[in-house]
């Protein structure tokens, strides 16, 4: 049995759906599964890279770009490397969004070929294209043999999915614990850097719908021992920046970049809390919030209609989940938290078992490899 993983990119780009396809990419071949990656380059060039761990290796093709339209990678080249190494693999795992992606699978039209589409999230700021996209997209559902949706709450409320949800199949996403590594002397550095006041930690992309505005907004209500922390770089620096100087949040609110792997744990470890304070269905999972879980951290983030993000983080439970774009409901929610030893702790300690209980990538392997074997032994 060989694997194609499909997707836009590939690490070291980074985002929630890189991660979960470098996860997959990963943990099959350490199981002894060929599984090789095709994916865009974020550069102009081809390249074409074999990963070697020891124990195995493996294959990450990166197709030349020409930028991105759209959120979309443009690359022509993807359609015919596609279609040149389509012959070695038995299964194509693609992962959407990626309309890039979609019309290669089109274009080559694969007969012998069992397709596995991982819906990571639905098409959601780009409405006006999606009315031409949309034929292309449906010719892709029904093509795919089965549809992985990230949660069962997200599979249930997709308008994109609704007419194919007896193919579609909930696997959360896994994280490997491992990768989080912890420095206890980079700990040390951060809870010094910030004289031991409650620190509040978010992650992600400087993009539209990760609300980090309010999120920045959310520190005038909380009081002076506590700080936010944000990790992360995006096209939207510039404006948060001008927020925090416009509202005199300097002493408040901190950009600590792009975070190593090798000090991402710490970080986490360091914390009180995680909030992820994202506005739109776009964040259809939140893998931060699992990562933050597997360290006990309970959790502060959105109801966000449609999104699996309130599945993951339960209400009242790993933490709370307050209306999107409302900074106030996050202070409280924070401070309601942080404030109330026993709610902490039980809250605390529900995320970590929520995390082992759901979220562990040997979880999210075993149910892919249970389709796999049905497809391949089809």
């Amino acid at each position: 049995m060989k694997i194609l993983q499909f997707g836009k990119f590939y690490p070291p780009d980074i985002g929630g759906i890189e991660t979960a396809i470098y996860n997959i990419t990963e943990e099959l071949n350490k199981r002894g599964i060929k599984c090789d990656v095709l994916c865009s380059n974020s550069k102009r060039e081809y390249k074409k890279e074999i990963i070697d761990r020891g124990s195995y290796k493996y294959i990450v093709y990166r197709t030349k770009s020409y930028g991105k339209i759209v959120s979309t990678s443009i690359t022509p080249q993807i359609i015919f490397k596609l279609k040149e190494i389509i012959e070695n693999y038995d299964i194509i795992h693609l992962h959407h969004p990626d309309p890039m992606a979609n019309l290669a699978l089109f274009l080559v039209n694969p007969k012998k070929q069992r397709i596995v589409i991982h819906w990571h999230s639905d098409i959601i700021k780009q409405k006006f294209a999606l009315k031409f996209y949309r034929p292309l997209l449906n010719w892709m559902l029904k093509k795919a043999d089965v549809i992985i949706g990230t949660s069962p709450k997200y599979i249930e409320e997709s308008e994109q999915l609704k007419d194919f949800k007896n193919k579609c199949i909930a696997i959360p996403l896994g994280i490997k614990k491992e990768d989080l590594k912890v420095d206890e002397e980079k700990i040390r550095e951060i809870k010094k850097k910030f004289k031991n006041k409650k620190i509040i930690f978010s992650l992600g992309r400087f993009i539209y719908y990760k609300g980090f505005e309010y999120l920045i907004e959310s520190s005038k209500y909380l009081p002076d021992n506590y700080v936010i922390i944000i990790g992360g770089d995006g096209e939207l620096r510039e404006k948060y920046e001008k927020l925090i100087m416009n509202n005199n949040l300097l002493n408040k609110v901190f950009f600590v970049g792009k975070i190593p792997q090798s000090h991402l744990g710490s970080y986490y470890k360091a914390c009180d809390l995680f909030c992820l304070p994202s506005i739109e269905k776009s964040e259809a999972f939140g893998l931060v919030i699992v990562e933050a879980m597997s360290f006990g951290k309970p959790v502060v983030a959105t109801n966000i209609k449609g999104s699996g993000v309130s599945w993951v983080n339960q209400d009242g439970v790993t933490g709370l989940n307050v209306e999107p774009k409302n900074p106030k409901a996050l202070a409280d929610a924070i401070r309601f938290i942080c404030e109330n030893p026993e709610i902490y702790i039980k809250m605390s300690n529900n995320a970590l078992k929520r995390f082992e209980e759901k979220f562990t990538i040997e979880k999210e392997i075993l149910k892919i490899l249970e389709i796999y074997n049905k497809l391949f032994g089809g």
